[in-house]
């Protein structure tokens, strides 16, 4: 997508000299003749890029007053400062009020050109440091190799690339702003921004001003208004989590800016313009929603172009043993720990329990093991260190097994460990009698010694009764 320069020069030959080289070089360029204009046009479409005269000769909005105005209320738009009577105080001055760079006219096209490529990259650059801070410790990857996870990372690839709207639906926790994040990076907006607006968590009474942003008519121009965060999003991405918690009034706002492309903030009269790409996902239910008139249909369907269904965790099993080990690795590389493994045992309980929190639970149980276990450099997380909610319930008890490899084994291998450890546990429990063990597991005396016997679970006090039982049959 071609960025958006604004060129506020008070020279007629000088703005439409930068705005041809800029034109030909794929750049998007306006202009401005002085400050005031200038402000009204980032009103109006927040650009990539502000190119600006120190000397703009209109007293109060002069090129250092303007520039103070952009780096208060657009602190990630970058600004880069010309003059025709440029002096070191002069530089120095734009540079620590938070300009990228400074010029002097007459300059050099090959410059110039340099000096915008590194604005705008630097620009990004800050922007996804600021996003990094926010979502450290998230995965941005969809991880799984079962047909649905498959298909759903195809759709991602295909409408990734487009400007379509998309609507991801799944349960809480099982991915769906991963899925979203890839839409964007795979989309040609992936260097502007990607505003990620949690609709659940905003106040009500503040939702509308944190969205579409104030303005105070009437007051100083020095008097900050609030950018909202799809202005934020403006060339970039917008992402509506859990959408279906906007209140019906915001609904209907949120359709007249998807049919306008444009909206007014709130307390203002100018209309701001914005070409965004909207995300959204839900956790809910939105078809019933409608039914109950908490949704409005029509919204639904202009944000429904590109459905993706992310399921629970529950659905894709074979998964999870990927999912953990990519959480393992993560986890142990960002805090330079060894590279650790699950054991066989283990990973079949993982994959035995529901998961009602879905990925996002795994990924916090797989913290918790490596916080509450101490592990040796080589030695595999076994199933009894995972959490005791993990291991309750299970159809099989890790805990008294004694021996909690019996999960991994195929049936009959696992059945004579399990009768063994059983038998053993009976036989001791009743002081090595063996006609008081037969009584309480239900089987006669010597049918009881014999599979005791083939099992090798005979204990000392258990082989002397055996061998007296063995004399009085024969």
């Amino acid at each position: 997508m071609a960025q958006d320069i604004l060129i506020v020069d008070d020279e007629a030959d000088i703005r439409e000299l930068i705005a041809g080289i800029l034109h030909d070089e794929g750049y998007c360029p306006r202009v401005a003749d002085n400050g005031f204009s200038a402000i009204e046009m980032i009103k109006a479409r927040q650009p990539s890029l502000v190119i600006l005269d120190v000397w703009l000769g209109d007293g109060e909005r002069d090129g250092l007053k303007v520039l103070d105005i952009i780096k208060r209320d657009h602190p990630f738009v970058p600004v880069i400062m010309i003059s025709g009577h440029g002096t070191i105080e002069t530089a120095v001055a734009a540079i620590k009020k938070g300009a990228q760079d400074f010029i002097e006219k007459p300059f050099q096209t090959e410059r110039l050109l340099v000096v915008i490529e590194k604005a705008i990259e630097s620009a990004f650059l800050k922007r996804e440091n600021a996003e990094l801070r926010l979502k450290a410790g998230m995965s941005n990857e969809l991880i799984g190799q079962t047909p649905i996870m498959n298909q759903t990372r195809q759709t991602i690839e295909k409408a990734g690339p487009t400007n379509s709207r998309v609507l991801i639906s799944g349960p809480a926790g099982s991915g769906k702003e991963t899925a979203a994040r890839l839409l964007h990076a795979q989309s040609k907006r992936a260097s502007a921004p990607l505003i990620i607006v949690n609709c659940s968590m905003l106040h009500p009474d503040h939702l509308e001003a944190e969205l579409f942003g104030t303005e105070i008519i009437g007051q100083s121009a020095d008097t900050p208004r609030k950018v909202g965060l799809i202005e934020q999003a403006h060339a970039g991405t917008l992402v509506l989590d859990e959408v279906t918690d906007l209140p019906l009034p915001t609904q209907a706002k949120l359709i007249r800016l998807l049919q306008e492309n444009g909206f007014t903030r709130l307390g203002g009269s100018h209309r701001v313009e914005v070409d965004i790409r909207v995300i959204a996902t839900t956790s809910a239910d939105m078809l019933a929603m409608i039914n109950k008139g908490n949704f409005r249909e029509d919204l639904y369907y202009r944000l429904n172009v590109v459905p993706i269904q992310i399921p629970p965790l529950r659905d894709r099993v074979s998964d999870i043993p990927l999912l953990a080990q990519h959480f393992l690795n993560n986890i142990t590389s960002s805090q330079n720990q060894f590279q650790r493994r699950f054991s066989d045992e283990a990973l079949v309980v993982l994959q035995s329990y529901p998961w009602p929190g879905n990925v996002r639970q795994l990924k916090n149980v797989i913290e918790w093991v490596l916080i509450m276990n101490t592990l040796t450099p080589r030695e595999a997380i076994r199933a009894d260190m995972l959490p005791p909610e993990i291991r309750t319930g299970l159809p099989f008890n890790i805990n008294n097994t004694g021996n909690a490899d019996i999960v991994s084994l195929p049936l009959r291998e696992a059945r004579e460990v399990f009768e063994r450890e059983y038998l053993s546990t009976q036989v001791n429990r009743f002081g090595g009698n063996i006609s008081q063990t037969a009584r309480f597991v239900g089987m006669e005396r010597s049918a009881l010694h014999r599979k005791l016997k083939s099992l090798g679970a005979l204990n000392e006090k258990a082989s002397v009764e055996s061998e007296l039982l063995q004399s009085s049959e024969g």
